[in-house]
């Protein structure tokens, strides 16, 4: 056997099967190495590494930067190359708009957005995987077709709630940055930032899942007051400001705040 690929759960597993031997391991690469941080597994990669020769070259691949990686990169890497590849800016096919809403009100407001009739399939971003979760029961409970993905899920309910997402079964998919990544679905209409994200650069990562091939899509923000620096940062990028909608809040009885 020459190459293995595996997640770190289970390598753990066959090392302690003794189905591999990692002694003579020449190249170690972490792929999606923000994304391992989100699922809890950096104790399972620190079992993994003192198994790993020290003279060995190392590959960390990684779509955004947050600081519990550039940790990592400096305990694992002697003088790394760092490599860039990517145009950041979003594609010209997406239109950009904000509300400015109060963050006790988000919840109202999106259920006020989601009920509109336009919309196709629906993206929703959170910070947590704990306001993921919650967010999509509440949603379910006001009688919307929707669904979660987040880090505490097993492979089985994320690939159920892909499939779900995918097949139309379930209109709207709540979702962290991490869990998010690779979902590569057709004819999602709108991506929503309930929180906005931590960078501009993961502004584009989410909205860059609508608005493909050359059809239109819709990126909604949610902004609170304290968003305000973010929001210039992500117009900076994109060469334009937001379109601004007003926030027309309803108090709807089948809904809890957020």
């Amino acid at each position: 056997m020459e190459i293995a690929v595996a997640c770190p759960g289970r390598l753990l597993d066959l090392m302690g099967q003794r189905a591999v031997d990692l002694r003579g391991i020449e190249i170690l690469v972490l792929d999606e190495a923000d994304r391992m941080f989100d699922m809890g597994f950096l104790p399972d990669i620190r079992r993994i590494l003192a198994a790993l020769p020290a003279q060995r070259q190392t590959l960390l691949f990684s779509a955004t930067m947050p600081p519990e990686v550039r940790s990592l990169v400096d305990e694992l890497l002697r003088r790394p190359v760092k490599i860039e590849l990517g145009d950041s800016r979003p594609v010209e096919t997406v239109s950009h708009a904000a509300y400015t809403v109060e963050q006790t009100h988000k919840a109202e407001l999106l259920l006020d957005i989601l009920r509109k009739p336009e919309s196709g399939k629906v993206l929703v971003f959170t910070r947590t995987k704990h306001r993921a979760k919650k967010l999509s029961v509440q949603l379910i409970k006001a009688g919307l077709q929707a669904t979660s993905l987040q880090g505490n899920l097993s492979q089985n309910k994320r690939q159920e709630a892909m499939d779900n997402f995918r097949s139309g079964r379930v209109k709207i998919m709540v979702a962290t940055d991490i869990a998010s990544r690779g979902i590569d679905v057709d004819q999602i209409s709108h991506v929503i930032n309930y929180d906005m994200p931590d960078t501009a650069e993961a502004y584009t990562h989410r909205i860059g899942r609508t608005g493909r091939m050359t059809k239109r899509g819709v990126a909604l923000s949610l902004v609170t007051q304290d968003d305000q620096p973010m929001v210039r940062t992500i117009e900076r990028l994109i060469g334009k400001p937001f379109e601004k909608r007003k926030a027309e809040v309803f108090r709807t009885a089948d809904w809890k705040s957020n």
